[in-house]
């Protein structure tokens, strides 16, 4: 008489497996009944992938060394805040008073010497978050494989529908089947100014690539200007985004910039 089947993985014991977090005879259990469970082992195999290319996504990042303007930040805050406990302890509250009102006039005078430049910064900063927030998503959602959309190809008008009332205009799906992918779906996000969307897009051998968009500002606020494409790249993951009419745009995927190019122009021509 064969031994009963072995019970299928939970979620909770497929994470533990893929965070490490079991003693090693927990383990070799797991992996003995992984073994007999192939749906078990496709999701086990994605969410390690999805881990390690968070890994690699913010490797560089924790890796660099701390940039030579934020030292140079950090020297001056201390020396700021050496002086106004050195007014503190000389002329108490007055002082301390004095001291804040002296620094905030003069980074009032600055700021107003250079509005130009800090705005034409702060767009500058909001694409560069934009592109790293496709990014991530891209690194997050594309080794899924049970889950990988929320909403898929299939009912695509209803997805179009859902996403364009929640990013608040209307929504196309690009048409890169030319270009040898085919939509998979889509889902919906959030962003730092709101609602973002991401389509999906998928080849035949198995190759992703997402679409990330939504607004750059908030409803009220001045939308950053235009830009042209611009080519990003966190970790494994690479891709060209643009800004029109405030609305940001990010294609991104596993491809150097030479194969990403022409499907950015392909995404650009039909949005």
């Amino acid at each position: 008489m064969s031994p009963p089947p072995l019970p299928p993985l939970s979620e909770d014991e497929l994470h533990a497996l893929v965070d490490g977090r079991l003693a090693p005879d927990e383990r070799e259990a797991l992996e003995t009944r992984l073994a007999e469970d192939p749906a078990a082992a496709a999701q086990f195999a994605a969410w390690r992938a999805q881990r390690e290319a968070l890994r690699a996504l913010h490797g560089p990042v924790l890796q660099a060394p701390v940039p030579p303007a934020l030292r140079a930040a950090a020297a001056r805050t201390a020396a700021v805040q050496q002086q106004l406990n050195q007014w503190w302890r000389w002329g108490g509250m007055a002082a301390g008073l004095l001291l804040a009102f002296g620094v905030g006039w003069l980074s009032h005078g600055q700021w107003q010497a250079r509005p130009q430049a800090a705005g034409v910064l702060a767009q500058a900063r909001a694409g560069q978050e934009f592109a790293r927030q496709a990014a991530l998503a891209h690194a997050v959602f594309s080794p899924e494989v049970r889950h990988p959309v929320e909403v898929t190809a299939s009912d695509q008008a209803h997805l179009l529908q859902w996403l364009s009332k929640r990013l608040g205009r209307p929504l196309k799906v690009p048409d890169l089947s030319a270009q040898g992918y085919v939509l998979v779906g889509g889902r919906l996000l959030p962003g730092g100014d709101g609602a973002r969307a991401q389509f999906m897009f998928e080849q035949a051998g198995g190759a992703r690539l997402t679409l990330y968009l939504g607004a750059l500002a908030a409803p009220g606020s001045t939308p950053p200007s235009e830009t042209a494409f611009r080519f990003f790249s966190e970790g494994p993951v690479a891709g060209f985004y643009w800004v029109d009419q405030g609305f940001g745009y990010a294609l991104s995927g596993p491809l150097p910039r030479a194969a990403l190019m022409p499907l950015a122009e392909a995404v650009y021509r039909q949005l």
